[in-house]
């Protein structure tokens, strides 16, 4: 083992070994019932509500999907940003606020099908069913995204096989999730969006300065290609709003807005926003700027870089000492592996609630309902990795049919019933079947328009938003008005939002 694989194994064994010392400290603090395990008995802080929120949000692309795109088409990739960035902000404007009273209203839900069960008092378990598929669905696929990174970073950096990622990667996440639960997971995530954070600041300023500077930069890459300054380079209106639609997905992801039902108050939600949106900014700018000097350095430095996704892993090798590569290959793991534990601990949680409990045993004590969830974290875990071992699959597009997936299927829907007291049952059903349906379709479906594949030509989640949308009004204003106890607890959500 050479002087740099030993520096950067002693920094990433310390990580692996304080995510499972987490772990452990949250298995003995939290209440031994599904609420704690499963939501942290509503007690989060602003701080690692907000951290936790962004790391589990962000995920392996944030430091090797989004540099990569930067890298190969250049500035364009500056949309994304933008639609992120504002639909981050809105869901801490419409959604936070809102579902954290609403979800303890709505009989103390616990998961995302369970708010949506008890909001239009479906007793048909119609809209728990669905929405538990489409999270089971949608959810294998994310983590099996976030999975591929994990084996990306081992077999580039490591000279490890791209499997072994995927099994170390699994394998300290099930540790730390299946013992510590949703305090483990938020703790983790605290830590891992620091460690992030340091990372997405650190790598770009030495690169650059490597570089010669923004402006010396700046000039190496227009010599490379002056479209990739071009902001509106190869890119039609249909493009740009594909881009720009990715925040569009931010309503409908459980993994990030469980954070919101987790929050210890409401009052407590715009110290949340202000961190995170920060948090936000800042990291979504060093990844941008990451691939944007990785272009200029590989270029500069003669190399060849056949994957552009393994950017971020270049600087690490080059530009720094072995413990400090070590620690910023530790930040590429804390994005994949703080998404991986909150995808796992959702799935659970749906898996338990909404199937185990639902179907199987209705009585179930709160100590076998944890002990179902633990089950489930090992079963999801290793259903995503058989998912995951293909090496060649690119993180980015990965995440974003999932991302589509569940802005289609949920955005809507949560928003609405948020928000329109005239929303009921069938149209709650009907928007959530519609999305998914036409996200699967759009992607999967082997469509294409003047030769080209629906989901290259049109973001899925555009469609899927929309006619998801529409089927949410038609069929809610169709059919009969909501119960008078449903309007009654909207009222009351509305009442206290107002306070």
């Amino acid at each position: 083992m050479n002087g740099v694989s030993s520096g950067v194994l002693v920094s990433l064994g310390a990580y692996f070994i304080v995510m499972i010392g987490i772990g452990i400290y949250a298995y003995f603090k939290q209440s031994n019932d599904s609420e704690g395990y499963m939501l942290g008995g509503r007690n989060l802080g602003p701080a690692v509500t907000a951290l936790s929120a962004g790391a589990s949000d962000m995920s392996g692309w944030l430091l090797l999907g989004l540099p990569g795109y930067m890298y190969a088409d250049g500035v364009v990739s500056i949309w994304i940003a933008l639609g992120l960035t504002t639909g981050a902000f809105l869901n801490y404007i419409i959604v936070a606020p809102r579902l954290r009273v609403y979800t303890e209203i709505a009989d103390n839900a616990i998961t995302l099908p369970d708010y949506f069960a008890n909001r239009f008092e479906d007793k048909s378990h119609m809209l728990r069913v669905i929405s538990a598929v489409v999270i089971i669905l949608f959810f294998t696929v994310y983590t099996a995204a976030s999975l591929v990174g994990g084996g990306k970073l081992f077999e580039s950096s490591l000279n490890l096989s791209y499997s072994t990622g995927l099994w170390v990667t699994a394998g300290v996440v099930v540790a730390y999730t299946l013992f510590g639960g949703f305090l483990a997971v938020s703790m983790t995530d605290f830590v891992q969006g620091v460690i992030m954070l340091f990372a997405m600041v650190i790598v770009p300023v030495v690169a650059f300065t490597d570089l010669g500077g923004i402006s010396a930069t700046t000039a190496a890459v227009r010599n490379i290609d002056p479209n990739l300054l071009n902001i509106t380079s190869g890119m039609t209106i249909l493009g740009i709003i594909s881009l720009l639609a990715w925040g569009l997905g931010y309503f409908g992801q459980p993994h990030i807005i469980v954070r919101f039902m987790a929050i210890r108050s409401v009052k407590d939600v715009p110290t949340a926003r202000n961190i995170g949106m920060s948090w936000m900014i800042v990291s979504l700018l060093g990844s941008l700027a990451t691939g944007f000097a990785g272009r200029a350095y590989v270029q500069k430095t003669a190399m060849t870089l056949d994957d552009p996704e393994t950017i971020f892993l270049v600087f690490t090798q080059f530009l720094f000492t072995p413990l400090v590569s070590g620690f910023l290959l530790a930040a590429i793991l804390a994005a994949i592996m703080s998404t991986i534990s909150s995808q796992l601990l959702v799935v659970s949680s749906s898996l338990t609630k909404d199937v185990y409990k639902l179907f199987f045993d209705r009585e179930a004590s709160e100590s076998r309902q944890v002990m179902v969830g633990r089950i489930s974290v090992v079963l999801v875990a290793v259903v995503s990795i058989l998912l995951a071992s293909d090496p060649e699959s690119s993180v980015l597009s990965l995440v974003s049919h999932a991302w589509a997936g569940f802005g289609a299927a949920f955005a809507p829907l949560v928003v609405f019933s948020l928000t329109w007291r005239r929303m009921n049952r069938n149209g709650a059903v009907a928007g959530m079947v519609v999305g998914a349906l036409t996200v699967i379709l759009w992607v999967y479906g082997g469509f294409e328009y003047n030769g080209m594949p629906l989901n290259d030509w049109l973001y899925a989640i555009v469609p899927g938003f929309a006619l998801s949308t529409i089927a949410i009004f038609a069929v809610s204003i169709m059919t009969g008005a909501p119960k008078p106890s449903v309007s009654a607890k909207f009222e009351e959500m509305e009442s206290i939002i107002k306070e």
